[in-house]
């Protein structure tokens, strides 16, 4: 039970989040990126920041690393990283076993005897983002799944639980391979194919016209963009107009290539073509051609011609290569995986330095997964502590990525097992607003180049991504429900509950406690001012001398009001 004092203190800071963010802005300063995205001149970080830092991280540097490379900094994991450097963790990270969805969705229909469900995905997405120990390509499958959009909302995606567990496998796969591969798995997947209509895809024929969903954004979100890009991803101009980087000629010819697409199986008969004698692995095997459905016509797209009469294969690699090749695609996928990990506003020439680790590894070559991550994480951007003093720097912390930090760095448990989180996460008002894969449109939770409106962050030409789901009803809505998660628990009958073994035994040195709560969640970042406060609500509560019942019970709430009252501050909203 939580005493009246916790609830108190509670409402206080309900009111005081809301007070900061009901504007829009972040509580941190004029906005939340570190410099203007479009400044290269004297003042910002237009000219990087001098001098790479030490590979050997401090432990409140290890912290702030592990809160942008995985889903939440641990004691243990910071003394790996403290031990090794942030080089060899990387190396570390990347040699790391991948565990499949997929065999999780299997085991869970032959244990039950019963069809999975989508609930079933969320259980297995629980269990690795906070117990794998493949932390990186966690986080990693988790970012790309923000720009490579499926989504459970669509109910036919829907139907196909053990469908969507492999996809998200195919992002955690290609995570640490190349680009193009990942691109073409992506292309392939009957996920994708269902959830942006290239499944079924049909050549044209009298008034029928090949579906033009996917062909449109493959290009304008999976790889190049609206608009032609510098390599350091600022838009290129021509009389003082951004360029375009295709045509809806260019999107008709490219729709041409994903005609003749379906399930895969043993044959390439018409019934399986529209869906009938269905393979029993098909909602996760690439999808095949059916050269009968494939338009044989020209295909013109991006300045490329596909002769007449190409196979289904050598146009979709054609198309592949052509977009893999467009100088557009560093800048702009490099931008959007920066924002996810390190900051919403990286500087142009933060952008660069990633984009030439895509273009070219060091060894000559292109879409190098691995060099691309390197050079977000290792970059001055990132690592050096300059950048913390800078109002601009950070990114909002998405709401998945805070119910998972805390789960992390308190060591939560699942009481079966099996981490039991439904799809239950997604209501604002009583919830976090936010569910893995279930993204409200093919646009994500949120656009990359958000700005919300009337705010300091546009005045200042900045952009926010998460501001677009924040708001006054979510702001409560993500209070009341950690103020309940933070004593109790979460999941389906409290499945999943925290240890507060090593907080209880420092609740009575409040500053100790804080101090620790600080380290785990905010990278020793918290000001002097909100750690006063803290301490001081936390002293408030008493704690008997003579009664050990009540002792304990007080010793409970000093907890969770430290880690409450941090996670609703929004010094820890914005990390850094």
């Amino acid at each position: 039970m939580q005493s009246p004092k916790f609830r108190v203190l509670v409402s206080a800071a309900a009111l005081a989040l809301l007070a900061s963010c009901g504007g829009g802005g972040s509580g941190s300063g004029p906005g939340v990126g570190s410099g203007a995205g479009n400044s290269s001149g004297p003042g910002g970080y237009g000219n990087g920041i001098a001098g790479t830092p030490a590979d050997m991280p401090s432990i409140p540097q290890a912290s702030r690393m592990l809160g942008q490379a995985t889903f939440g900094a641990t004691t243990a994991d910071m003394d790996r990283l403290t031990a090794g450097g942030y080089t060899a963790w990387i190396e570390d990270q990347f040699a790391k076993p991948q565990a499949l969805h997929r065999n999780y969705i299997d085991s869970i229909t032959a244990s039950l005897g019963t069809k999975a469900t989508q609930n079933h995905f969320q259980e297995s997405f629980w269990q690795q983002a906070i117990t794998g120990e493949d932390q990186l390509r966690q986080r990693m499958a988790f970012a790309l799944s923000q720009i490579f959009v499926v989504s459970v909302l669509d109910s036919t995606v829907n139907s196909y639980p053990r469908g969507v567990a492999s996809y998200y496998d195919t992002l955690a796969t290609h995570a640490f391979g190349n680009f193009r591969d990942l691109l073409e798995a992506v292309a392939l997947h009957p996920m994708m194919g269902i959830y942006l209509t290239s499944m079924r895809n049909q050549k044209e024929t009298g008034t029928r016209v090949p579906d033009e969903n996917f062909a449109r954004e493959v290009m304008q979100l999976l790889t190049i963009g609206l608009n032609e890009l510098n390599a350091d991803g600022s838009p290129k101009m021509i009389d003082n107009q951004p360029v375009e980087t295709y045509t809806s000629a260019d999107i008709s010819g490219l729709a041409k290539v994903f005609t003749g697409w379906s399930w895969a199986g043993a044959d390439k008969g018409d019934s399986r073509f529209y869906g009938g004698n269905a393979d029993p692995n098909r909602d996760w095997l690439p999808m095949q051609s059916y050269p009968k459905f494939h338009s044989t016509s020209e295909k013109r797209f991006l300045g490329v011609t596909v002769p007449a009469g190409a196979t289904p294969e050598a146009s979709l690699k054609i198309a592949l290569d052509t977009l893999f090749n467009h100088p557009n695609v560093g800048p702009f996928i490099g931008r959007q995986l920066i924002q996810r990990l390190v900051t919403s506003n990286p500087s142009p020439h933060y952008i660069g330095r990633v984009a030439s680790a895509f273009a070219n590894n060091g060894q000559g070559m292109r879409g190098d997964m691995k060099a691309v991550i390197r050079a977000i994480l290792l970059d001055p951007e990132a690592r050096s502590d300059a950048v913390l003093a800078d109002p601009r720097g950070g990114k909002l912390r998405e709401p998945v990525l805070r119910l998972a930090n805390w789960m992390r760095a308190f060591g939560a448990k699942s009481t079966s097992g099996r981490f039991l989180m439904s799809s239950s996460l997604d209501d604002p008002l009583t919830s976090l607003g936010q569910t893995p894969m279930r993204s409200p449109s093919v646009f994500n939770f949120y656009r990359p180049g958000y700005v919300p409106p009337n705010t300091a962050i546009a005045a200042a030409g900045l952009v926010s991504p998460e501001m677009q789901i924040t708001g006054e009803t979510s702001v409560v809505g993500y209070l009341n429900f950690m103020r309940d998660v933070i004593a109790n628990g979460t999941g389906n009958t409290r499945d999943v509950k925290p240890d507060y073994g090593i907080e209880l035994t420092l609740a009575d040195t409040p500053e100790k406690l804080v101090d620790h709560v600080n380290l785990l969640l905010m990278a020793n970042q918290m000001p002097a001012s909100l750690r006063g406060r803290i301490v001081n609500a936390v002293s408030s509560v008493p704690v008997s001398a003579t009664n050990a019942a009540t002792a304990a019970t007080a010793r409970r709430n000093r907890v969770y009001l430290a880690v409450f009252l941090t996670m609703a501050s929004p010094e820890y909203l914005v990390q850094k």
